[in-house]
């Protein structure tokens, strides 16, 4: 749920209208919570077998929202359903009038997703320098890569991380021609005034608006690996575009899901297991806080001798 929850802008959590709240819905809440999904769908399933009773409903709804309120989850909302005979699911149905609220389908087609991106903080990680070495494009140098959060103009001043070189956009390009602005979570390729050194893994910003290059991060890591960390390993980071080596310096504590307590004793990391760690790279990373950008605030550990994605991580 972690890798592929990361890029969502919406979660749906299934509750059997029966049993209400388990163990498992406190965990695939938390998971949303702490990858930051704007918004949580809960659909109360089986209202067939609970003679479509309101006061089932209410009893689930009451039960997950006294256990979202410790968590930062911004647009909660609950839909009754039954997925077997369809009530609420595309159309109302007549079993369930007490509800007011719209359908899945509609809820879906209806959620207002384009203000969640990040608009403020100017960030294009470039993926790759396009090159075409033709006569008719002789001169042409472009980044390319997608846009992580603001927004870029033509002849906005921009700079090159970490060289600290600045220059104006001169262009925006797309396979469909040209666009005055692009923002998240646009893939274009970007041209500059002046020539200057740019690589992959480098990032554009804003020169009054620039994050800061950290070698040492606070990070919330999900282990995804059924070989617990070694003491002391190396691992190859990857921020965005760019790649470092590094370390797990430190474990503070260890995340119970049920009762979101700190284990601060228990710092033997498992498969699944979610704990704060301080993380030690070779290099400087250009980071955001997860709860500012995603994309900018997010890592995987990749073990360099299986090459396995074993950790993903959010930057605190």
């Amino acid at each position: 749920m972690v890798t592929g929850a990361s890029t969502a802008n919406l979660a749906l959590i299934l509750v059997d209208a029966r049993n209400g709240v388990i163990e498992q819905t406190k965990r695939h809440t938390f998971i949303a919570s702490l990858l930051q999904i704007p918004h949580v769908f809960v659909c109360i399933n089986k209202m067939d077998l609970v003679d479509y009773s309101q006061e089932a409903y209410d009893k689930v709804v009451k039960e997950y929202t006294d256990f979202a309120a410790k968590l930062n989850v911004k647009d909660v909302r609950f839909i009754p359903i039954s997925a077997l005979l369809g009530d609420n699911v595309v159309n109302r149905g007549d079993n369930m009038n007490w509800y007011e609220g719209g359908t899945l389908l509609h809820n879906l087609e209806t959620v207002h997703i384009s203000s969640d991106h990040n608009l403020r903080d100017c960030r294009f990680p470039v993926q790759t320098v396009i090159r075409p070495h033709s006569d008719e494009y002789h001169d042409f140098r472009g980044y390319a890569g997608r846009v992580a959060g603001g927004v870029f103009k033509k002849g906005d001043s921009v700079v090159a991380l970490p060289s600290g070189l600045e220059s104006k956009i001169s262009g925006i390009h797309t396979l469909t021609g040209e666009l005055e602005e692009a923002f998240p979570p646009q893939s274009v390729t970007i041209t500059l005034e002046d020539d200057i050194d740019i690589s992959r893994g480098d990032v554009l910003v804003r020169s009054e608006n620039r994050p800061e290059g950290q070698q040492d991060l606070d990070v919330m890591l999900c282990w995804l690996n059924t070989n617990p960390p070694r003491p002391r390993a190396k691992y190859i980071i990857k921020h965005t575009t760019a790649e470092a080596r590094a370390m797990i310096s430190e474990i503070q504590y260890k995340m119970d899901i049920n009762s979101l307590h700190r284990l601060e004793e228990d710092k033997e990391i498992k498969m699944n297991d979610i704990a704060r760690v301080k993380i030690r790279s070779t290099k400087p990373l250009f980071t955001d806080d997860y709860n500012v950008n995603r994309v900018t605030g997010s890592i995987i550990l990749v073990d360099e001798s299986t090459n396995e994605t074993v950790a993903a991580g959010m930057v605190r």
